[in-house]
C-alpha cells in the first residue's frame, strides 16, 4: 500500500465514520463521543499537513476504519444497508459538488466564518452544531440525491440532535470530497471492496504499533 492508497483509504473511512455516527444519532440519540468530536473538528481543518491529521491522527479515525472492516465483511442487515446508503449518496452528492464550483466556495466562506466564531473552542458546542447544519441546509441539502436519515421520530424531533446528525453529514461530505480528490470513486465502493478491507486492517496494524 502506498501513501496515495493510504491517503484515500483513511478519506473514505471518514466518510463510513460520519454516516455511521449520523445513524447512531438517529436511531438512539447519542454517538461515540471521540469519533463524533474528531469528525466535527475535521469540517474545520483545511489546512493539514497529511490526510491523518485531517482526524487528528489514529484515535480520531479509528471508528472509521474499524466500520469498514465490519461493514465490508459482515453479512448484510437492515442497519448496515442504510449505512451503505449514506455513504453512496454522500459520495454521490461529492461527485456532483466538485463540479459545482460557487457551491465549492460558498462552502468554505461558510466554514472560514464558523472557524473564526467557534475554532478556539475545545468542545463543539450547541451553537456550533446548529451553525453547521445550518450550512449543510443551505448548500448540501439542496442538491440531489436528498440523504434521508432514518431513526427513532423522538430523536429526529430533537432539534439540537437533527443539528448534529445533519453536522455529521457535513463531515460526510468533507470527507467524501477529500477521498474523491485522491482519486476515489463511488465505482470503487462495489468492486474495490476487497482492497478497502484490506488497506484499513493494514493501516490500523501499522499505525497501532
Amino acid at each position: 500500500m502506498n501513501e496515495l492508497e493510504q491517503d484515500r483509504t483513511l478519506a473514505l473511512a471518514g466518510v463510513f465514520q460520519a454516516a455511521t455516527l449520523a445513524q447512531q444519532l438517529a436511531r438512539r440519540g447519542y454517538a461515540d463521543e471521540v469519533p463524533m468530536q474528531a469528525s466535527v473538528r475535521s469540517i474545520l481543518i483545511t489546512d493539514a499537513v497529511n490526510t491523518l491529521s485531517v482526524f487528528e491522527g489514529l484515535e480520531g479515525i479509528l471508528f472509521g476504519l474499524n466500520t469498514i472492516q465490519e461493514k465490508m465483511t459482515s453479512p448484510g442487515k437492515p442497519v448496515d444497508f442504510e449505512v451503505a446508503r449514506y455513504v453512496l449518496d454522500l459520495c454521490r452528492l461529492q461527485g456532483k459538488l466538485a463540479r459545482d464550483n460557487v457551491m465549492v466556495e460558498t462552502i468554505s466562506n461558510r466554514i472560514a466564518d464558523i472557524q473564526k466564531e467557534f475554532g478556539g473552542q475545545e468542545e463543539i458546542t450547541n451553537h456550533a452544531y446548529a451553525a453547521f447544519a445550518q450550512l449543510y441546509r443551505d448548500t448540501i441539502s439542496t442538491m440531489k440525491p436528498k440523504i434521508i436519515v432514518q431513526g427513532e421520530h423522538g430523536h429526529l424531533a430533537n432539534p439540537q440532535i437533527v443539528d448534529k446528525v445533519r453536522t455529521c453529514l457535513l463531515a460526510g461530505i468533507r470527507a467524501a470530497f477529500l477521498w474523491g480528490q485522491l482519486g476515489g470513486h463511488r465505482w470503487q465502493l462495489v468492486f474495490g471492496r476487497k482492497t478497502y478491507l484490506a488497506h484499513a486492517k493494514e493501516i490500523v496494524n501499522r499505525l497501532r504499533h
